[in-house]
């Protein structure tokens, strides 16, 4: 029952990840190795979860043939929501080894918030969309996004609250915000996760973004 670990990485391409195995005597050399000088023509490479396992090739081959329809041939990189393949590794016994300040427990149930957050999408015209709401203690949030071929982007310039306490996403702790401003564009999964960066806080993004003419967009996927 030979042990090791097996890891999965973001990378600078979204929806594109690396899942991989190394010895447990190698794993930081190995991630320091990725995240300095990426793999396979692919940079921006960051860890997102690893864990220790035993029958490591087993397993490894068993995640393989899972996404094997998602796999870029011969890479060990998967067009995958990085999400779901924590959910399945953090559902594995074994040690956790990263992220180390959060339990297997907690690791799982923030990777279920996250994809269902990125998963409330649907169609939108091209066009622009606006947000506005007044968060307790800090006053008026606004931002605009635009939708261009199915890409929805918020752009910078959006006045944006402090995170409140509890579960914060991917999306809204790597957003550039400076002094409360966006100081740059982000593309979303979906209009929740675009009003995560602005709000701060959960909310339903298809109610509380709404188009030109002042109607919640939800009227779109209503008609799609």
């Amino acid at each position: 029952m030979a042990k090791g670990i097996i890891y999965v990485m973001t990378t600078a391409v979204p929806g594109l990840i690396k899942i991989g195995k190394t010895g447990l005597d190698n794993f930081e050399h190995r991630m320091y190795q990725l995240e300095r000088n990426g793999y396979s023509n692919v940079t921006a490479l960051k860890r997102r979860f690893a864990i220790e396992v035993d029958d490591c090739d087993d397993k490894e081959k068993l995640i393989d043939d899972i996404f094997s329809k998602s796999k870029v041939h011969n890479t060990e990189l998967y067009a995958l929501d990085v999400e779901l393949v924590v959910q399945l590794l953090s559902s594995f016994e074994g040690n956790k080894i990263y992220p180390k300040n959060k339990t297997k427990d907690q690791v799982f149930d923030e990777a279920t918030k996250e994809r269902e957050i990125n998963k409330d999408n649907g169609y939108l015209p091209d066009g622009e969309y606006f947000y506005s709401r007044r968060v307790r203690g800090f006053g008026e949030t606004k931002g605009t996004a635009v939708v261009e071929d199915g890409i929805f982007k918020v752009l910078k310039g959006a006045v944006c609250a402090p995170t409140a306490k509890g579960f914060v996403p991917e999306i809204r702790m790597s957003a550039p915000i400076v002094n409360n401003l966006l100081v740059d564009d982000v593309v979303c999964n979906s209009p929740s996760a675009a009003g995560w960066i602005i709000a701060g806080r959960s909310n339903n993004g298809w109610l509380e973004w709404k188009d030109k003419d002042g109607k919640p967009i939800d009227i779109y996927r209503k008609n799609d």
